[in-house]
């Protein structure tokens, strides 16, 4: 049986294995954890798939693909309102369905996330003694002038942790109703 000191150290080992950011002096970075009650298979369902955003994340209203699902391959994301943009266009950076890692770049949008990017690592663990998720997103972004370091890690995470909660409310529900395919929204 693991203990807290223990999942701290998968966590760590996790983070500095696959996400490393290296940020310039302008720029801020940080990793977030989940813990999903649902098996990794099922999570990674949702997270793998970059041309469907809005099934998990709850401030983008649609998602254009340009392309096919590939390394490289761009999506136009239109975001609901209340946050400061409209739109956000993303690149594909990485996809690997053995490893389960997902890595997008802002390309454009009309926001003040530049050279913004991101990974996202789904590996499995047991929550409970059942199968569980744990999900790590980290990032690297510039620091826009007018904004502190922290306000705008403050900022980026809490998105994250939005759509890192929504995540986990679909999976489990999900995993809840014995679904391996993902919800269609």
């Amino acid at each position: 049986m693991m203990n807290g000191d223990d999942a701290i150290t998968i966590e760590t080992q996790c983070i500095r294995r696959h996400h490393k950011h290296e940020p310039r002096d302008n720029q801020c970075t940080s990793a977030l954890v989940k813990h999903i009650k649902a098996p990794v298979h099922l999570v990674w369902s949702l997270v793998r798939r970059f041309d469907q955003p809005q099934k998990y994340k709850p401030f983008v209203s649609r998602c254009i693909m340009q392309g096919d699902l590939g390394i490289g391959s761009v999506r136009e994301v239109n975001v609901k309102s209340g946050l400061p943009a409209t739109t956000s266009t993303e690149r594909l950076e990485q996809l690997d369905d053995e490893e389960h890692i997902l890595g997008i770049k802002i390309v454009g949008g009309d926001h003040r996330l530049r050279n913004y990017s991101s990974t996202i690592t789904v590996h499995p663990e047991v929550i409970d003694g059942r199968p569980g998720t744990m999900v790590i997103e980290s990032f690297v972004v510039d620091v826009p002038d007018g904004n502190t370091r922290d306000e705008t890690c403050y900022f980026v995470e809490a998105l994250i942790r939005c759509n890192l909660s929504s995540l986990a409310d679909v999976s489990e529900r999900m995993a809840v109703q014995g679904r391996t395919d993902p919800l269609n929204l």
